[in-house]
């Protein structure tokens, strides 16, 4: 099966979505193409069997299978420091806002379009995570030893032959918009927000494809701590992983800047556009008690 190109499978993937026929019009919206293109790229796939009458075909369903996202893995072996007092009997990412874990937004988002296949990366209270499999008996969870003497990299050497199709989650995100957790990928890609100015993890973008990884800067894109990586990055990314934690230093990186940093030369991810009202990363005990005045007592 031929691949597809990138407008193709842009318009093959609103078609899934919506699961019925959609006007050229409405496709026009949808995805941001000129009529114009949206007419000949109907009519490339339609000549291919993919779409019949304005709706995709089981063929067209096969197409997409190649970019279907496989797996989700969730980096949760962490302490939570900045979240104290909370975290000290709690894993942040079971900390409820508004009577909810803050995992099961994204566990959610992620069964909602078919993705089954749960890894959970625990250490810190790692039993407590047991309370999860009551909900989602298909969780597995993977145990990272070195939580406590190494950054988040020992949970990605954990769990790095899952991340090829997969989503690699930070498991302590407040998830608002589950619509942001797509079922199929064309590449793979980073999700960030942009901003004039950010003192915070941020990237730059040079030709559609990531340049920099940084702390702090002005026309960039802060990071948003989701990532998908499709099956040759994931295959790379596990020899490049145990490469970069066994380097001088590597027990001190951050996971993501194995592809990002020190060996971005292997790999071409693309940003992929949030907004702030999609997705939070509550970083304090302070920033818990501004969304949840249950904790402000």
């Amino acid at each position: 099966m031929q691949k597809l190109t990138r407008k193709q499978f842009d318009v093959l993937t609103e078609l899934a979505f919506f699961k019925k026929s959609l006007t050229q019009r409405q496709l026009e919206e949808k995805t941001g193409y000129s009529l114009g293109t949206v007419n000949k790229i109907s009519k490339e796939l339609a000549d291919l069997g993919y779409i019949r009458n304005s709706e995709i075909t089981n063929s067209g369903l096969d197409a997409l299978e190649t970019y279907r996202v496989k797996r989700a893995v969730f980096i949760a072996a962490g302490f939570g420091t900045r979240m104290v007092p909370i975290t000290f009997n709690t894993p942040k990412p079971l900390v409820r806002v508004h009577g909810v874990r803050i995992i099961d937004r994204l566990i959610d988002a992620c069964l909602d379009v078919g993705i089954n296949e749960i890894y959970i990366v625990r250490g810190y209270l790692a039993e407590q995570f047991d309370q999860l499999l009551y909900k989602y008996p298909m969780i597995r969870f993977l145990e990272n030893p070195a939580y406590n003497e190494a950054n988040n990299i020992s949970s990605a050497l954990v769990a790095r032959y899952m991340l090829s199709n997969a989503y690699v989650f930070e498991a302590d995100l407040l998830l608002s918009n589950p619509e942001i957790i797509k079922k199929y990928h064309y590449a793979s890609n980073f999700l960030g927000i942009k901003k004039d100015r950010t003192d915070d993890w941020c990237f730059t973008v040079k030709d559609g494809i990531i340049a920099e990884e940084k702390v702090g800067g002005t026309d960039c894109w802060q990071m948003a701590g989701i990532s998908y990586w499709n099956e040759a990055d994931g295959h790379k990314l596990s020899q490049d992983i145990a490469d970069v934690y066994a380097s001088p230093g590597g027990k001190e990186r951050y996971w993501e800047q194995v592809p990002l940093v020190y060996k971005k030369e292997h790999y071409a991810v693309e940003p992929r556009e949030c907004f702030e009202s999609d997705i939070v990363e509550i970083d304090t005990f302070r920033e818990l008690k501004t969304i949840d005045k249950t904790y402000d007592v």
